[in-house]
């Protein structure tokens, strides 16, 4: 009986690599040259650490120089498979994961062959090495064109990072009713991973911001007589129905000559606490004449972290931003929280970075408590649109009370997640503490998309591309990925049942 049924499943597997084999996998090239470089992939996926649930890592040649590209990919059981259409290499989704079961905590072996002008090219092999840990299943961003100052459509939407699953949480669309003001959406976010509890704004036509308590869904207007704004950049406490968020009178311009183009600046900036249970706000920080921004809790709820601004020069007080903004620069700041009182403690500088000549924003922490994350840069709040932004990583152990600086801490070698010469910011840990996420514009220097890296025994391994059903999307698709979040679910209230808040 025994032998029955394991001749059964031989016949069932050859059937199965027979069928597999005549539906479109290559052979691999019986004459080639050989080379002595790695592939130029794109994306680079050489040597990468990757979840063992992520979608498959297509890839493709450069279609400037190829015609054809072929792939073998072999699992540390000695399972093989190859494929190749044109200059892509697009792996079946059932396949990707079994090879990833077969491969947990171990490594596959990419083999790439490339033809042109009718010559095969045989590259050096890499390997995908496959991390135990899983990624969070869902990410959600903003998809938004570079127009500036104008929009026709603009959507948040939600990926399963398993799959290539895409859909919308919501469209601008379908609730603007002032074409010529237009509607702007954005700063979704959720607490603790979950989206049972979230938000995003709407601004200027049907402006306000979009909450949901508990899965019902509401519209609330932030803006009190004593804030200088409604809520901008927010932050949910983890256990309690609070939201600490900045509010900002923001301002853009344009530079003609310096390669930053665009300059993203406050003109006031205040930090508040909304209580959705009761819909009220009270204040956490408004000095006047500096700025705060970008709250995020700590993981326990018990510190509040945020950015604030350094005096100017005496000089350049009462100047316009428009002649000042280089020389602006934020330190980071905690406040201990009392979450029966709703008190805040007094004011801790946690990282200086101005004695470095350098601004700090958008703290996250890790959710083991261990590790701080920051985005950093020469000056300014929006290193998304600076080519020195970059990410640094700092064991907050090292914080004792004594403010940390470039001097006296020692940050977490970050040189195979960073760029050399472009934007990397938003940086966010998954629920789990073991990847990263940042948004980077290295790839053609205009648009945001998403980058991962592994993080274990505190080292970041190299950071790589959310995968694409299609590799050439990252190229075709004139979108930036904006405010990239980690989910552990998918929002489940339809665009539909959303639009009905209005």
């Amino acid at each position: 009986m025994k032998r029955y049924i394991y001749s059964h499943f031989l016949l069932l597997a050859v059937g199965y690599w027979l069928m597999a084999s005549c539906g479109g996998h290559p052979s691999v090239p019986s004459a080639f040259s050989v080379s002595s470089v790695l592939p130029a992939i794109f994306p680079d996926y050489c040597d990468v650490t990757v979840p063992c649930n992520i979608a498959p890592l297509n890839f493709m040649l450069p279609a400037d120089e190829y015609d054809e590209c072929v792939a073998r990919l072999t699992t540390p059981d000695g399972q093989q498979q190859t494929y190749g259409h044109g200059v892509k290499v697009q792996i079946p989704e059932e396949e990707w994961h079994a090879m990833l079961d077969a491969s947990k905590g171990k490594s596959i072996k990419v083999e790439v062959w490339g033809q042109k002008k009718g010559e095969w090219l045989s590259f050096n092999p890499f390997e995908i090495h496959i991390a135990e840990e899983p990624i969070d299943e869902y990410l959600s961003y903003r998809l938004i064109e570079p127009s500036y100052v104008a929009w026709t459509f603009m959507e948040i939407a939600q990926r399963n990072i398993s799959t290539f699953e895409e859909t919308q949480i919501f469209n601008n669309e379908i609730t603007m009713n002032d074409r010529e003001k237009g509607q702007c959406i954005n700063c979704h976010s959720y607490q603790n991973y979950k989206t049972d509890n979230m938000l995003f704004h709407v601004r200027l036509s049907n402006a306000g911001t979009i909450i949901v308590n508990d899965g019902k869904v509401s519209k609330v207007n932030l803006k009190r007589d004593y804030t200088i704004s409604s809520g901008v950049y927010p932050s949910w406490h983890p256990t309690a129905k609070l939201i600490a968020f900045s509010t900002n009178k923001t301002r853009q311009a344009f530079h003609t000559s310096n390669p930053n183009k665009i300059e993203v600046y406050d003109e006031a900036s205040d930090l508040i606490l909304y209580d959705v249970e009761t819909d009220s706000v009270s204040i956490v920080s408004n000095d006047s004449t500096l700025l705060e921004i970008y709250p995020t809790w700590s993981p326990d709820g018990k510190y509040l972290y945020y950015g604030k601004s350094v005096p100017l020069p005496e000089e350049m007080e009462g100047q316009d931003i428009r002649t000042t903004y280089a020389k602006i620069q934020y330190n980071l700041y905690r406040r201990s929280f009392d979450v029966e009182t709703h008190n805040f403690g007094d004011e801790e500088l946690v990282y200086d970075a101005a004695s470095d000549n350098k601004s700090v924003t958008l703290p996250r922490i890790s959710p083991d408590g261990r590790y701080l994350l920051f985005a950093i840069g020469q000056y300014g709040c929006f290193h998304s649109r600076h080519h020195d932004g970059d990410i640094v990583c700092i064991p907050l152990e090292q914080y004792t009370g004594t403010p940390l600086n470039a001097e006296n801490s020692t940050p977490i070698d970050l040189s195979l997640v960073n760029s050399k010469d472009f934007s990397d910011s938003y940086p966010s840990w998954s629920s789990n503490g073991h990847w990263m996420m940042l948004a980077s514009r290295r790839d053609d220097d205009n648009y945001s998309r998403v980058y991962f890296a592994y993080f274990n025994n505190g080292k970041f391994a190299k950071a790589f591309l959310l995968p694409q059903e299609d590799p050439e999307l990252h190229v075709s698709l004139l979108k930036s990925y904006n405010r990239p979040e980690f989910m552990v679910e998918p929002v489940k209230i339809s665009v539909e049942e959303f639009s009905r808040a209005f």
